[in-house]
């Protein structure tokens, strides 16, 4: 059997995913999500109070629906994502990648030797369904797309050599931390900040590699997949829910309503 990965074959013909960021760390939202539409999903295990076993629920909500799962892990550590890969993930994102180095030693992880470390264990691991796929040790390597995020001036600055990684399957610029490491923290709305954004687009692009980011703003989102970005995050589960419980506490009890992010805002993530 081949190895099967959806969103990574969607990416590689360069085919738009618009996606929603799951922040509630909770399955049932989860679950709501995917019926939303969205042809992503992200699980976050960074900024969100998910664990591996919250992780695993949500990976379970998901599965039946359309929308594919893409879990963010807390950091780039050989042993969870061994993890993460066992009890399912077969898209990961990984924050934080300033090197061509850290990026080659993310996709090491990934793999079985002799191609890389990951620990061999997938026999009782949801992501062999428990050894019903047998074939699941031959395929495994294929099936994983590995996304990693460049969100600060170094990894802009290396940023050539992280996408010419064999293995990384698409490069996620990370807004607000980008424009932290700017100078311009809590303002990723900045001129130098977008313009360094539309840059490091263009150039993940034409690599050929998988270009995404997050963006609550809908004329950014537009101006994204409009410059070539894949993979597209759109909206945060626990802000729209946030923003539409406010909205109507103002309307029945006068409470004021949360001001709107302002032109540029893409959320802390």
């Amino acid at each position: 059997m081949p190895a099967s990965n959806s969103f990574k074959a969607a990416l590689a013909a360069r085919q738009p995913q618009v996606g929603l960021w799951l922040s509630m760390a909770d399955p049932y939202m989860a679950e709501v999500s995917a019926t939303a539409g969205f042809d992503w999903l992200l699980i976050d295990g960074e900024h969100a109070p998910n664990d591996l076993r919250s992780t695993l629920a949500a990976l379970q909500a998901v599965a039946p629906h359309r929308a594919q799962p893409v879990v963010r892990a807390v950091q780039g550590d050989t042993a969870l994502i061994k993890q993460l890969l066992d009890i399912g993930a077969k898209n990961l994102l990984v924050p934080m990648v300033d090197t061509a180095e850290q990026a080659r030693a993310l996709v090491s992880a990934t793999r079985y030797p002799p191609l890389g470390i990951r620990g061999v264990g997938s026999a009782v691991g949801r992501a062999s369904q428990w050894s019903a796929r047998s074939d699941y040790l031959d395929i495994a390597d294929g099936e994983v797309c590995l996304l990693v995020q460049a969100e600060t001036v170094t990894a802009l600055s290396n940023l050539e050599q992280i996408c010419a990684v064999d293995g990384v399957n698409g490069v996620f610029i990370g807004p607000a931390d980008l424009a932290a490491s700017m100078g311009h923290r809590g303002r990723p709305g900045h001129p130098e900040v977008q313009a360094a954004i539309e840059n490091a687009m263009r150039t993940i692009v034409a690599s050929g590699k998988a270009a995404g980011t997050l963006t609550s703003d809908p004329k950014l989102a537009r101006r994204y997949l409009e410059l070539g970005c894949t993979f597209v995050a759109v909206g945060v589960d626990v802000l729209l829910y946030a923003g539409a419980a406010r909205r109507l506490a103002a309307d029945f009890l006068g409470a004021p309503a949360a001001a709107p992010a302002p032109a540029g805002s893409q959320g802390a993530y």
